[in-house]
């Protein structure tokens, strides 16, 4: 890996990084987007490289932090995490079933939607 690739990389970990930490919105909101459109990855293998990234020791890290300032609902986390075992199964199985455009297209809408609503609600 040259050296300009590779500080690109860090640059991508650490803004990943810093937005999930400073927004909760897990780093693949900006992970994915720069691994395709920066690095030139196809949409399956930024996908896959991205929750690679996210096995457990980085979220703990984050989590923790909330947890200490009392802003995490230990109940809801371990009910979300089981549904989002059983959610991440079959949505990386569906996702590698489609072809990388639609895959795209659907990542792109649901940022759309959820910036939309950001943007725009309450």
């Amino acid at each position: 890996m040259a050296v300009s690739t590779f500080l690109l990389v860090i640059a991508i970990g650490i803004v990943s990084g810093a937005m999930a930490g400073m927004l909760g919105i897990g780093g693949a909101i900006v992970m994915v987007p720069s691994l395709v459109f920066i690095m030139g990855f196809s949409q399956h293998m930024a996908q896959g490289t991205s929750l690679a990234v996210m096995l457990p020791p980085i979220g703990i890290i984050a989590a923790y932090n909330y947890w200490k300032a009392g802003q995490v609902n230990l109940k809801f986390a371990i009910i979300l995490a089981a549904a989002f075992l059983i959610g991440s199964y079959f949505g990386s199985k569906f996702s590698l079933a489609l072809p990388q455009p639609v895959v795209k297209k659907i990542f792109g809408f649901i940022l759309l939607l959820v910036a939309v609503r950001m943007l725009l609600g309450k």
